[in-house]
């Protein structure tokens, strides 16, 4: 079957990733799999409605107009403004990265990150993704997850960042048993080794867990002087989220 159209405008859009963020047009082409008449076609549609930005030096990269259509998705904007009161109180308590984060599929993507000039260097970031295995964060929303999930992400492939990082599936769901009955997941250097993440669960309206709040601080700090901010936190937000009366 031959690609549609509306599958070659999303080729154009994929071709662009974070350590990409600056595409010439026949890169476009050539990541996207697409000839360069068709290319530079779509490139010029998208350009014109706002949804790629052409620089000085001939380069593209992603437009505003996207950003705007963004900020328009449901469960990440009215769950960040409901929870961003709650995450500047963390920051205030801890001066560290701050996360808040919803599970997408097998992967846990950052909906907003809050972070000091002192703070421990992370690698997430607003709109980046990463696996569930080996975040804080990724740790809860793995726990609470349908049970379809977990084992589709306990099948494997467990990918491996650090010595620490858990790779083998019955080590996992002991872990995630733990997660869940003290509603906190660590993640002491599984994706990191000079990272430490404490993460607790933000339930929604009908009582599932939505998403997750965690702190990232230096690896050498313990676990138990985060936990209870981290939780407070978390109920904060699953308050928020509560219906009105």
């Amino acid at each position: 079957m031959s690609a549609t159209v509306t599958s070659r405008v999303l080729g154009v859009l994929a071709a662009f990733e974070p350590d990409r963020p600056l595409l010439t047009l026949t890169e476009i082409a050539q990541r996207a799999g697409l000839p360069l008449t068709t290319a530079h076609r779509l490139v010029g549609e998208l350009a014109r409605w706002g949804a790629l930005e052409r620089g000085p030096d001939g380069r593209y990269r992603i437009g505003l107009r996207l950003w705007e259509v963004a900020t328009l998705a449901p469960r990440g904007l009215g769950l960040r403004e409901a929870a961003l009161p709650f995450l500047e109180d963390l920051y205030e308590a801890t001066h560290q990265n701050v996360h808040l984060a919803v599970r997408d599929g097998g992967e846990a993507l950052y909906v907003e990150r809050l972070s000091g000039r002192g703070a421990v260097p992370v690698v997430s970031r607003v709109g980046g993704r990463l696996p569930l295995h080996a975040t804080g964060v990724g740790l809860v929303l793995l726990a609470y997850a349908p049970r379809a999930v977990q084992e589709s992400v306990l099948a494997g492939p467990l990918t491996r960042f650090t010595a620490r990082t858990i790779t083998e599936p019955r080590a996992l769901r002991r872990v995630l048993a733990g997660v869940r009955r003290a509603r906190v997941a660590v993640s002491d250097g599984l994706l990191d080794l000079a990272a430490l993440s404490v993460a607790s669960p933000v339930h929604g309206p009908d009582g599932d867990v939505v998403a997750a709040v965690a702190v990232v601080v230096p690896s050498s700090d313990s676990a138990a002087t985060y936990a209870a901010a981290v939780l407070a936190a978390a109920r904060g937000v699953s308050r928020a989220l509560a219906p009105r009366p």
